[in-house]
This record gives structure tokens, sequence and C-alpha cells, in this order.
């Protein structure tokens, strides 16, 4: 059974950086992708940033050269490196894993992500 527990969220001033993390048990890495994605106040949850299992990563566009994601396999931990923070990105943020061996990355985010942790919040102040 995939668990993913997230970790590291924090309250930060606009412009600081954050890295947010998450333990990974019971995933095997044949499923196409891992990922991060986050629900703001008041909008749907979104995808953020993903990893295949080749190691290659795409972010959506509103954090594209701010964020980026990697991931420990020896570790099994993935990680969110979040730099120059704005207050629109406060919000919980939740890992992602796939264990379907077909997907993709191309929009930014994991498909089809279908395990997801409970979240950690990120809070950015002006």
């Amino acid at each position: 059974q995939v668990q993913l527990v997230e970790s590291g969220g924090d309250s930060v001033q606009a412009g600081g950086s954050l890295r947010v993390s998450c333990e990974v048990s019971g995933y095997t890495y044949s499923g196409f992708c891992m990922g991060w994605f986050r629900q703001r106040p008041g909008k749907d949850r979104e995808g953020v940033a993903a990893i295949d299992r080749d190691g290659n990563t795409a972010y959506a566009g509103s954090v594209k050269g701010r964020f980026t994601i990697s991931q420990d396999k020896a570790k099994n931990i993935l990680y969110l490196q979040m730099d120059s923070l704005q207050p629109e990105d406060t919000a919980m943020y939740y890992c992602a894993a796939s264990t379907i061996s077909l997907g993709s990355i191309s929009a930014g985010y994991c498909y089809p992500a279908r395990h997801f942790g409970q979240g950690t919040q990120v809070t950015v102040s002006a």
C-alpha cells in the first residue's frame, strides 16, 4: 500500500525559500510519475510539479523557474524546493504518486496521480 507523508510546511515571508519533503513507502517506482499538487484557499487542487520515472521534470507555468522537484530514491523521499515565494503560493501542498505505468507530465503535473498524502501547509506573508 502506497503511503505518502509530507512535512516541512511553514510560514515564510514573501521572497523567502522553503523545502517540503514527502516520505514514500510501499511504492515500487514502476509507476509513471510522482509529483506535487497544491490547493489554495477557495481554489481547486492544482498540479505544480512532476517527475517521471526517468527523472524528467515538468512544472506549472506559475511556478516554473521558482520551484524545483527532486527525489532521492535511496531514501524514498520526494522534495519540492520553493524559492522566491509569493503570497499566492499560500496553499496546502500534497505529494502524489501514480502506480500506473503509462501517463504524462507534459502539462506540468503527474497524470494520472491516484495516491495523495495528507498535505503540509505553506503560508507566505507579504
